[in-house]
């Protein structure tokens, strides 16, 4: 059952929380963790934040980061953890498989689609724009003001998953709620520039090398990118510096289906989808085990960077002739 305010009622009863978001973090991920942690430290709650994955660079701006714990869980008594911004468990990563596989009670918190939610207490709304515009809900239903810290951390979970407000996700209420965060002061300016304005040289390298293997389908509606991990490796870059590749390929003028293939070993392979307007990538994911938003989705499938390709363009083209439902939003 999704219920925000039994979500809240077992954080209120909790006194040590355990909070993490996905692996592979990004600002919805961790601005919603932090604005959580932020305001349950308010509360008086004792918090631990941990992460599977290192933090990217483009975050350590974002207050409260230098408490997160990356790659591992400090081995002490929890009364609840809590995963925000994850669909399934898989996605917290390798830091947090002991924790589940114990007792402790789960609260999930998320808005993508997920049918069966992992934890003894959900809120899963597939309507917002981000988790970041959940955890406000929550925030005020604890009763928790919105400090300027929180608030930096807020915005910047909303600005990341709807695109700087260009996203199909984007509404009224989102834009409400950033002019909520707006009044608290948060300087807008400079936050879009480190989070859109500034890219490491590397990320930038590395765009040169991607852009080397840019393919366009007959048809003109499918466009992707692949990566090895020795091009990766050629220009100095890491796995924190492919975000935001996708966007390129789904700049083409007649591109409905953006790809990015990135092989994450010699057997294993990260897909990454976003579509303009009227395929729904999770379709396209979910066929691969994977899953996310209608727009924007991932899996990560198992083979050779050529053999995933291959099978994932298969699927794709079968959905751009209508199969499966794709046309659907």
């Amino acid at each position: 059952m999704s219920n925000l305010p039994a979500v809240a009622a077992a954080i209120k009863k909790s006194q040590r929380l355990l909070l993490c978001g996905h692996v592979m973090p990004d600002g919805d991920s961790l601005g919603s963790v932090l604005a959580l942690g932020l305001g349950l430290r308010w509360l008086g709650k004792d918090v631990t934040i941990v992460s599977s994955d290192p933090i990217p660079e483009l975050y350590q701006f974002l207050p409260g980061i230098d408490t997160v714990l990356v790659g591992e869980v400090p081995q002490q008594p929890y009364d609840l953890l809590v995963a925000v911004d994850c669909s399934v468990p898989e996605r917290l990563g390798k830091a947090l498989e002991p924790v589940l596989k114990s007792n402790l009670p789960i609260a999930v918190i998320d808005h993508h689609v997920n049918d069966r939610p992992f934890g003894q207490y959900n809120y899963v709304r597939t309507a917002a724009a981000a988790t970041g515009e959940i955890i406000m809900d929550l925030l005020d239903m604890l009763q928790v003001p919105i400090s300027m810290e929180l608030a930096v951390n807020l915005y910047t979970a909303i600005v990341t998953d709807t695109g700087s407000f260009r996203y199909e996700n984007t509404t009224s209420d989102t834009h409400n709620r950033a002019a909520r965060l707006l009044a608290c002061g948060i300087p807008v300016a400079r936050l879009s520039n480190q989070i859109f304005g500034e890219q490491p040289l590397a990320s930038l390298k590395l765009l040169e090398v991607a852009l080397g293997t840019l393919k366009v389908s007959p048809c003109g509606q499918i466009a992707w990118l692949s990566i090895s991990q020795s091009q990766i490796k050629s220009v100095g870059a890491c796995e924190q510096h492919i975000e935001g590749l996708i966007n390129y390929p789904r700049k083409i003028k007649g591109v409905e289906l953006a790809i990015v293939f990135r092989e994450l070993d010699e057997r294993l392979v990260k897909v990454s989808f976003r579509s303009k307007y009227r395929v729904n990538v999770n379709l396209l994911a979910g066929k691969f085990g994977g899953g996310g938003h209608v727009r924007a989705a991932g899996c990560t499938v198992s083979g050779s960077l050529d053999q995933v390709q291959a099978m994932v363009l298969h699927e794709a083209q079968e959905l751009m002739r209508g199969d499966s439902g794709g046309r659907h939003s």
